[in-house]
């Protein structure tokens, strides 16, 4: 792949950089504690991280990360250093320190695609493979278990609300205990105030039910009796 050079010892004029793309890990080390930025970038928007990566210097990447170097940078093309990484050590580093390993840059592609693209070895493919595949089976598993946590609370919910339904499965206690809970939590929404008025209104109407029964009650006695005194 033309974009990751084999070899541009000549396409920078950075110090940092160039000493990421040549390996000099001593070099790179005093360039970082005199202050050089971690995070310069080359005309390509390159970080010495993704140079460094690029070359499998995986020595030189811990360095950078150690002073401060960003390992989600990208590139202009919105390459991190893993898509631009062939070295199995590399690789394990930095997916070891938060990269992902289905990340895509700026064309869709993962650091898989482009690794098969530029011919990396087999162990590699496989490395990039086999931690594609386990990225899927942790989200997966990640998806089903909150699955199963809320069809559990489901099945807990409806099984509470069916037992409270049921008074099989009640004890005398226990209906008790929630009728007065029930009991609380009405006067609570409805207020106390409102509670007494309601009962002295169905107290009421109760008397009023009464009365009228037992008026309806006598009439049909008196007329039962009249009825009587006429057929005398």
């Amino acid at each position: 792949m033309s974009y990751v050079f084999v070899n541009d010892s000549s396409q920078t004029n950075v110090p940092l950089l160039q000493a990421c793309i040549d390996g000099d890990f001593n070099y790179s080390k005093r360039l970082l504690e005199s202050g050089f930025d971690p995070n310069i970038r080359d005309s390509r928007g390159r970080t010495g991280l993704h140079l460094a990566a690029a070359r499998g210097n995986v020595d030189i990447c811990q360095l950078l990360h150690k002073f401060g170097a960003d390992l989600l940078a990208t590139d202009y093309q919105g390459n991190t250093a893993l898509h631009l990484c062939g070295h199995v050590d590399t690789i394990q580093f930095l997916v070891s320190n938060g990269l992902k390993i289905d990340i895509c840059n700026h064309q869709g592609a993962t650091p898989l695609v482009l690794a098969k693209r530029r011919g990396v070895n087999k162990d590699v493919i496989r490395l990039l493979e086999s931690l594609e595949e386990q990225e899927v089976k942790g989200f997966n598993r990640g998806t089903h278990s909150k699955l199963e946590t809320m069809q559990t609370a489901e099945s807990e919910s409806a099984m509470e609300s069916h037992s409270l339904l049921n008074p099989n499965l009640q004890q005398g206690e226990g209906v008790l205990s929630s009728f007065r809970t029930t009991w609380q939590e009405f006067v609570e929404d409805l207020g106390f105030w409102r509670v007494l008025l309601l009962i002295f209104v169905i107290a009421l109407l109760s008397l009023g039910i009464a009365y009228y029964r037992r008026t309806l009650r006598l009439g049909s006695f008196a007329r039962q009796d009249r009825s009587r005194i006429q057929a005398i």
